[in-house]
């Protein structure tokens, strides 16, 4: 029996912290126990390009090595971005789609044509309430989760302060945990 895969697709744009929430994201499981898988995709590698990143997670090995064609989880990080094609290639009615957003469920429903479920975030305020600049994808981390299960906000605590405490101080690392945890009280998703 193959192992169970938890498969997670980001789109955002260079820049946006995509790639380094998918890293922390990884990591956070990692810790957990778990076998994963951290990677991004890149077009034209400038700021404010389309890019995609890459999760697997797994209780078990994971053999897999090429881009996420089916996604439990797509994570869109900038809601500009919902008209491209891309983001709901591969997604069937279990998927789970997270948008960045203040714009409400049903807007995105009827941007995207997405019948799965909906969650939505306004993650980039948060953060620029919490952080002074709008970085959305710590207050992204918590938002998933909050709906997937996937990770726990302990684990990913504990990589925030891995990754910032040094460098930046216990205030930073602080601010990045509030926004953590207003990304998990405050996703909002459809039925």
């Amino acid at each position: 029996m193959p192992a169970k895969i938890f498969e997670i697709r980001w789109h955002g744009r260079a820049g946006q912290g995509a790639k380094s929430a998918s890293q922390m994201l990884a990591e956070a499981a990692l810790d957990m126990g778990k076998y994963v898988q951290a990677f991004p995709e890149y077009g034209a590698e400038r700021t404010g390009a389309p890019m995609k990143a890459f999760n697997r997670i797994s209780d078990e090995p994971i053999l897999l090595h090429c881009s996420v064609e089916k996604p439990n989880l797509v994570v869109v990080i900038d809601d500009t971005l919902l008209g491209n094609p891309d983001i709901l290639a591969g997604t069937t009615p279990e998927t789970i789609l997270i948008v960045n957003t203040v714009k409400p469920i049903e807007w995105v429903r009827q941007k995207t044509g997405f019948q799965g479920k909906i969650c939505v975030v306004k993650a980039t305020d948060i953060a620029l309430e919490e952080l002074g600049r709008g970085t959305p994808n710590t207050v992204v981390l918590g938002a998933i989760a909050r709906v997937t299960g996937i990770i726990e906000l302990k684990y990913v605590e504990d990589k925030i302060r891995d990754m910032f405490l040094k460098k930046f101080g216990e205030e930073v690392v602080q601010k990045n945990i509030r926004a953590l945890h207003r990304g998990y009280e405050e996703v909002t998703c459809s039925a």
